[in-house]
């Protein structure tokens, strides 16, 4: 078929694939030989789900892999030092690199690459001549360079995200079209590629030039016109500098390439050679995956290694492919004692619930599903309605052929309840509340969400449709298809039943699959006794605190929000006075019209929208100059407290409880810390008067107190002995004021005779180091120069040398492993630890802080499973984390007897798994308020 008017070529980004495929998935090697092959592995899932992607309109009629070829291209010669500060590739990763051309062409795919010439422009110069010819073309892409092929019947997908990149698209990435791309990037220059471009300049001023000069060259021919003396000085001085960077990032469209766009003609698959390649290279799951789609046997892979170090791949059953219409409704009472016989003879079963709202504690439970079997599984309706019926029948539109709710939850609840049938589920929390809501205790559980965590936590999101499509290859029925979104969605209860079937099935199926998966690899990557002591057990613990709920005043958050509104109005009427004018201080665009324009400030920067930013940042560092930016910072932050605390929390409160139900997401971040969520209490600020005062509002029920327990400057504990300073832990032990401690090692001033500014000093750099802060973040924080705060940090590091190698090595550790531990053996993966730019000094700060932040909360999550035993007999409720802090409501005349009693779990809560050299402390308060309390 020749290629013209009609056609679709899909140009495939090779490297890409492989090295998403090689950094995102664990290490896999080969059980006859060790060869690695995980990099292999995931290229050709990679390349098999985007062939068998319904790409209905978009489908190809001619495909192609692009790769590099070599290191060296014609812009070595034309810059010797490009690309020169890459990494070198990992070793594991270079024997791959062959094979993945051989995966190519086993799925009969063509596979292209030139010797002294980038994949890059091997792509630019297919699409040119795809789109001269009248057709269209599709780069299979993400990456920046390409975006200037974009317009004009070209455009780009990004497979990861499953998202188009059009015009529109490469605007919003550098600030101009397509066609000035290039031009933007000269400017800008690239650090990963090693392109000069101009210092100081980077996208978004390049782009603000280029859009008000039009083209690089005549920005560079009228450099004298440029009114920013630095600005203007650099590109008159680097003028040289940035013609060469245009070259260097311009594709070359004319690469003499030794094939056509006709041999690129999409073929079907040679069966016997890919099942060939792929049982060489003894991929059993992925084979039987793609023998299936192509309605072949699969081929015999002997199991030369059972024992082998890598049996993830090798292992897996062979499962039939998820099909939702063969999925049970269960519509009597027979068919369900069936499968409770099924049930208790197999020992585990997967559940889920559907329900009318995510609101465990307004939800109405709907159905049930259950899978015994991978493949087998059934949906119970209990309350589907019918559609078309009016909401005021209620009850009367029930459809009919459903079973009765409280004979099936009568049923189910000795199987949900006895200890011999392990109940598997994914975020089992949410269906512990729901059946508790209904009288039924689901124990005991697994949870392939917190499986999933404590093997990958900082490597992916732990979502059931993220975990089914990148570990079983299937992107499961999506729930909007249901429910539709917006003002017309509609709940689960009016999902017709067979529909219903299908998708709730299907995610049991898909969590026993996913049960299956991990429940090996837990063993395997030693994190049994993560899962095992910090995330399952903490499940039940945390639902228990959930359904408590904590009793919210809503008169005085009414009062407060009364108070803040005329706050923000006296703030307002001063704002206005030193403007000299009237304008809407919410309003950015207004604001930095009068900051730059009226008042003249420095340091204005426009957006690509022409609008002036007006960021935090910006404020700060101009409150320093004047009264007006500090004040619109006050407003902000009396608006935000407004606005995101005493208004919203209003509207979470339970209209039956009468208390605030917020959930906690165990998956939430990748130390371990906990996050709040509907509403969020881990936020509410405690640093300023107004929002230690919202605290207020938090009260404990008649006759009780709100008992506050907080651990003493934990992270500061653990760096001390995980660093091994021995002046730290000697304060920490004679409980000394660590913070004049520091002031007096680091500025030579004595105990006796501290300041308290110079303490106050001390304190920043303290908790400033555990977060990584950089002489910038603490010249801010402590409002002095820069050379200042530096001079500090250096002087720091200088007094606690420990400190410096603790950082170094966890560095090293995590570039060498991939990960970080905390002292329980929790991983955080680091999987951007080697990147460059911006990314590299995040990525380095998060791995030094991980194990400290995360010991932390490991410890706090040990706490917490061992509380409720503690506390059994003692007249309270554990209600909320925030952070270090345990909050209960006790009755009072007990606050004394659980405090002893909490106390204790929390001091010694890191034994005996680990024995840290310093003590933990915990302070203790109670009030009738939480601001009481704390």
């Amino acid at each position: 078929m020749a290629f013209g008017k009609g056609c679709h070529l899909h140009l495939i980004d090779g490297s890409a694939f492989i090295f998403r495929a090689f950094h995102a998935l664990p290490p896999l090697t080969r059980k006859s030989d060790g060869m690695p092959v995980g990099a292999v592995q995931g290229f050709c899932d990679m390349l098999r789900r985007y062939v068998d992607r319904d790409h209905g309109s978009d489908a190809p009629t001619h495909i192609a892999v692009i790769f590099d070829k070599g290191s060296h291209t014609f812009r070595n010669d034309l810059y010797e030092d490009y690309k020169a500060n890459r990494d070198e590739m990992p070793e594991d990763l270079r024997p791959q690199i062959p094979l993945t051309r051989r995966a190519t062409e086993a799925f009969n795919i063509a596979c292209k690459e030139m010797e002294g010439y980038e994949a890059d422009d091997i792509i630019a110069t297919l699409a040119c001549q795809a789109r001269d010819a009248g057709g269209r073309v599709t780069i299979v892409s993400s990456d920046k360079d390409l975006m200037q092929l974009v317009g004009g019947g070209v455009e780009m997908f990004d497979a990861m995200k499953n998202r188009r990149i059009d015009s529109e698209g490469v605007e919003e990435k550098f600030g101009v079209g397509p066609d000035k791309v290039v031009d933007v990037q000269a400017l800008a220059g690239d650090s990963v590629d090693n392109i000069p471009g101009a210092p100081g300049i980077g996208i978004k001023t390049a782009a603000l030039l280029i859009n008000e000069y039009g083209t690089l060259e005549e920005l560079l021919d009228r450099a004298e016109e440029i009114p920013q003396p630095k600005r203007r000085e650099t590109l008159l001085e680097k003028r040289d500098q940035i013609e060469l960077s245009k070259k260097l990032v311009q594709l070359d469209c004319e690469t003499p390439l030794d094939f056509t766009i006709d041999d690129l003609e999409l073929r079907d698959p040679d069966v016997d050679k890919l099942m060939a390649f792929l049982a060489e290279m003894e991929f059993r799951t992925l084979s039987k995956r793609i023998a299936d789609a192509l309605d072949v046997e699969p081929p015999v892979i002997e199991d030369t290694n059972p024992a082998g170090a890598n049996p993830d791949e090798q292992s897996a059953p062979d499962w039939p492919k998820i099909d939702p219409d063969t999925y049970e409704t269960v519509t009597d009472m027979e068919a369900l004692q069936t499968w409770i016989d099924r049930i208790n003879a197999r020992g585990y079963v997967a559940v889920d619930t559907e329900t009318t709202s995510l609101n465990e504690m307004q939800a109405e439970l709907v159905g049930i599903c259950l899978a015994v079997e991978v493949g087998q599984a059934c949906y119970i309706p209990l309350a589907h309605k019918d559609g078309t019926a009016d909401d005021l029948f209620g009850s009367e539109a029930i459809l009919d052929g459903q079973l009765d709710r409280d004979e099936v939850l009568k049923a189910l609840k000795p199987v949900f309840e006895d200890d011999a049938v392990l109940k598997i589920g994914q975020n089992m929390k949410y269906d512990a509340k729901i059946l508790a809501n209904y009288g039924v205790e689901i124990t005991p559980i697994d949870d392939t969400m917190l499986m999933s965590y404590a093997l990958n936590s900082g490597l992916h999101g732990h979502g059931m449709d993220t975990l089914s499509e990148r570990y079983l290859g299937h992107a499961p029925i999506p729930i909007k298809e249901l429910l539709g979104s917006g003002k017309s969605a509609i709940t689960f209860d009016r999902v017709p039943i067979e529909t219903a079937t299908r998708y709730a099935a299907e995610d049991a199926d898909i969590t026993l699959r996913l049960w299956h998966t991990f429940k090996p690899q837990l063993h395997r990557t030693k994190v049994t006794t993560v899962y095992e002591t910090l995330e399952r057990p903490l499940v039940p613990v945390l639902a228990q605190m959930e359904r408590a709920g904590i009793l919210v005043d809503k008169g005085t958050l009414s009062k407060m929000s009364n108070a803040f509104a005329q706050k923000m109005a006296q703030l307002e009427d001063e704002i206005h006075e030193l403007a000299g004018e009237k304008f809407n201080v919410g309003s950015p665009k207004q604001l930095g019209e009068i900051l730059f324009d009226k008042m003249g400030l420095e340091g204005g920067k426009k957006g690509k929208t022409g609008a002036y930013a007006t960021g935090a940042d910006v404020l700060e560092d101009l409150a320093t100059e004047h009264d007006l930016p500090a004040r619109v910072l006050d407003w902000r932050q009396v608006s935000k407290l407004k606005s995101t605390y005493t208004d919203a929390l209003q509207d979470h409160i339970d209209p039956d409880t009468g208390r605030v139900h917020t959930s906690y997401v165990q998956t939430g971040a990748s130390t371990g810390r906990l996050a709040s969520t509907d509403p969020n209490l881990q936020n509410i600020p405690i640093r300023t008067e107004e929002g230690r005062r919202i605290r207020e509002a938090f009260v404990a029920g008649e006759g009780k107190v709100l008992l506050s327990l907080d651990y003493s400057q934990i992270e500061l504990r653990i760096l001390a002995h995980v660093a091994d300073i021995a002046q730290l832990k000697e304060a920490f032990r004679e409980g000394q004021d660590i913070h004049a401690m520091t002031a007096s090692e680091m500025f030579d001033v004595p105990m006796d005779e501290m300041t308290p500014e110079v303490r106050r000093r001390a304190k920043a750099i303290n908790f400033g180091v555990i977060y990584g802060i950089s002489g910038f973040g603490l010249a801010r924080n402590l409002r002095i120069p820069r050379a200042e705060a530096q001079g500090f940090i250096d002087r720091y590091f200088e007094r606690f040398p420990g400190i410096r190698d603790y950082m170094d090595d966890t560095v090293n550790f995590a570039k060498e492993h991939g990960f970080v531990q905390t002292l329980f053996g929790r991983k955080i993966h680091t999987p951007e630890i080697s990147a460059k730019g911006p990314r590299a000094g995040f990525a380095r700060r998060a791995a030094i802080n991980a194990p400290i932040q995360g010991t932390a909360a490991d410890i706090i999550r040990r706490a917490m499973i061992r509380m409720p035993k503690a506390i059994e007999d003692l007249p309270c409720k554990m209600l909320l984390q925030v952070h270090d802090e345990l909050l209960f409501e006790v009755e009072e005349g007990a606050a004394n007897k659980v405090t002893e009693a909490a106390r204790e779990i929390m001091q010694g809560a890191a034994d005996p798994a680990v024995k840290i050299d310093v003590p933990l402390v915990v302070e203790a308060g109670a009030g009738r308020n939480w601001a009481e309390a704390h």
